[in-house]
C-alpha cells in the first residue's frame, strides 16, 4: 500500500497479506491470537540486554500488574528494524516518485501527464492483482530470503524504468515493481513484530513503518529536486543504488524467521463477519482513493497554479508534517486511536478546502501542504492497527483485505485523477478529495463500538 500505506501517497502503506503467521502487516501486537501463534523469537546478537522468558515462563511484573525490571531492560533491535524501515522507504518511494517527476517523465516518454500518472496506477495494480496468490505461493519461504528477493526485484524494475524511453516498457517495469511491493509488504510489519519483545512489538512496527513518512518528507522531494537539476532518470538510478546497499544491510543485520506452517491461511470471508472490520475496510478504500486522486497528480496541480518550480518544496513540507504526524500517532495510538483518526480526517479535509478555495494564494498552498501531511502521515499506522484490533482472531484475513483494497484504491485514484485532469482540469482534485472525505468521517464517527473505539491498542 503506497502508503504508503504511503503515503502513497503515502502510501502506503497497507502492506500485502502474508499467509505466514507472522506476516500480517500492521496487525496490532496486542491481539491475543497473534501472541499465541507468534511467540517472540529474538536473535541473540540483535535484541535485548535481558532475554525474554522461555515459552510458558512467567513474566516479571511490578506490583499491580506493571512492567517489571526484566521487561524494562528489553530493547528494540534497532539495526534490524531500521533495515526494514529502509525497505519500507524504498517501496513507498518507488511507488510515489513519479508524482514529483510527472512533467519531465511525460515529456521524455512522449505521452500526456495523465498517461504518465498511470505509472502509479499500474504499480498499485501489480500489487493488488498478485499479492495474495504470490504470497500464498511463497508462504513457506523463510522471511529473509523472501525479503531479499523482493528487494532485488525493486532494483531491477527501477533500473529498467531509468533506462527506458518507451512508454510500454516503462509501464511493464512499474508493474513488476508493484509485484515486488506485494511480496515485501506481505512480511515487513509482521517481520518487525517478531523481532521485538512482546511489550514493544507495537513500537517495532511503528519504527518499520516510519519509512513511509521519511519517503514522503525526504525521498520524494529529494528525488524531485534531483530530477529537476539533472534528469528524472538519475532519480530512479539512485533508487537502484540505494536498494543494492540495502540488500547487503539486510543480509548482514536482519535475523531470519521461518515461513508459514502447512495449512495456515488467512480467512478473509470470516473476517468480514467480525464487527468493525467492514467499517475499517470502507474507510481504507475511500480515504486512500481520496488521497491518491490529488497526490498522484500534485505536480500537474502545482504546475497549473504557476508553482511547478516549487513542487519539491511543497512535497518537502507535506513530508515533514507527515513525520510529525507519525510521531504523534506512535506515541498516542494505544490510547486515542479514534480521536487520532477523526483528527487526521479533518486535517486532510481542511487542507482540501484551502486548495479548493484559496489556491491562488501561494501562502495558503504551503499551509495546505502542512495540514495535509499532519492529517495523512499517521493514517497507514492507524488503519493497520484498527484492522488488526477489529479483526481479533481473524486479523490475518482483515489485513489481507486491507492491503488489497488499499492498492485497488491507489489504482483507482490514478485512473480517476487522470480522467478528472483531462475532463475538468486539476482544479477539480481538491473538491473531489473533500467530497470523498465526508463518508469517511461519517463511518469513523459511527464506528464507536467496533472499528474505531475510543481506546486504541494497548501499549
Amino acid at each position: 500500500m503506497s502508503t504508503t500505506p504511503a503515503t502513497t501517497p503515502g502510501r502506503a502503506p497497507g502492506p500485502a497479506p502474508d499467509p505466514a503467521p507472522d506476516a500480517v502487516p500492521g496487525t496490532s501486537s496486542d491481539t491475543a491470537s497473534d501472541t499465541a501463534r507468534n511467540p517472540v523469537q529474538p536473535d541473540a546478537a540483535d535484541t535485548t540486554d535481558v532475554p525474554p522468558p522461555a515459552s510458558g515462563a512467567p513474566v516479571s511484573s511490578a506490583p499491580g500488574g506493571g512492567v517489571g525490571p526484566a521487561e524494562e531492560r528489553q530493547k528494540l533491535p534497532l539495526l534490524a528494524l531500521l533495515a526494514l524501515a529502509t525497505a519500507v522507504f524504498v517501496t513507498s518511494l518507488t511507488e510515489t516518485l513519479p508524482a514529483g517527476l510527472l512533467t519531465a517523465m511525460s515529456g521524455d516518454l512522449g505521452v500526456s501527464a495523465s498517461a504518465t500518472g498511470q505509472t502509479v496506477t499500474v504499480y498499485a495494480l501489480g500489487t493488488a492483482l498478485t499479492a495474495i496468490p504470490l504470497t500464498a505461493a511463497t508462504a513457506r519461504w523463510r522471511r529473509k530470503r523472501l525479503l531479499l528477493v523482493s528487494m532485488a526485484g525493486f532494483a531491477a524494475a527501477n533500473t529498467v524504468t531509468a533506462v527506458s524511453s518507451e512508454y510500454g516498457l516503462t509501464m511493464a517495469a512499474r508493474f513488476v515493481a508493484g509485484v515486488a511491493a506485494g511480496l515485501a509488504w506481505a512480511l515487513l510489519a509482521g517481520y518487525a513484530r517478531r523481532l521485538a519483545p512482546e511489550r514493544l512489538q507495537g513500537r517495532a512496527i511503528a519504527v518499520a513503518m516510519a519509512g513511509i513518512p521519511v519517503a514522503l518528507s525526504l525521498g520524494v522531494p529529494a528525488g524531485t529536486y534531483l530530477g529537476r537539476v539533472t534528469d528524472w532518470r538519475v532519480a530512479f538510478l539512485a533508487m537502484t543504488g540505494l536498494t543494492v546497499l540495502l540488500l547487503g544491510w539486510i543480509a548482514a543485520a536482519v535475523p531470519d524467521q521461518p515461513g508459514a506452517r502447512a495449512g495456515e491461511r488467512p480467512g478473509m470471508l470470516r473476517a468480514l463477519r467480525v464487527p468493525g472490520v467492514a467499517a475499517v475496510l470502507f474507510v481504507t478504500l475511500v480515504f486512500v482513493l481520496a488521497h491518491t486522486v490529488l497526490y498522484a497528480y500534485v505536480a500537474a496541480f502545482l504546475d497549473d497554479l504557476g508553482m511547478g518550480d516549487r513542487t519539491d518544496l511543497v512535497l518537502l513540507e507535506f513530508g515533514a508534517a507527515s513525520l510529525v504526524s507519525i510521531w504523534v500517532v506512535g506515541a498516542r495510538i494505544h490510547r486515542q486511536l479514534r480521536l487520532l483518526t477523526v483528527t487526521g480526517t479533518l486535517l486532510v479535509a481542511l487542507a482540501a478546502a484551502l486548495l479548493a478555495v484559496l489556491a491562488d494564494h501561494t501562502a495558503f498552498v504551503h499551509l495546505a501542504a502542512v495540514l495535509w501531511g499532519l492529517g495523512w502521515g499517521g493514517v497507514p499506522t492507524l488503519l493497520q492497527t484498527a484492522a488488526g484490533e477489529a479483526g481479533g482472531a481473524e486479523a490475518d484475513g482483515a489485513q489481507a483485505m486491507l492491503v488489497t483494497l488499499w492498492n485497488v484504491a491507489m489504482a483507482a485514484g490514478g485512473v480517476i485523477g487522470g480522467v478528472l485532469l483531462d475532463a475538468a482540469g486539476s482544479g477539480s482534485f481538491p473538491w473531489t478529495l473533500l467530497a470523498l472525505l465526508v463518508p469517511v468521517l461519517v463511518v469513523v464517527v459511527r464506528s464507536r463500538s467496533h472499528g474505531f473505539p475510543p481506546v486504541g491498542a494497548a501499549a
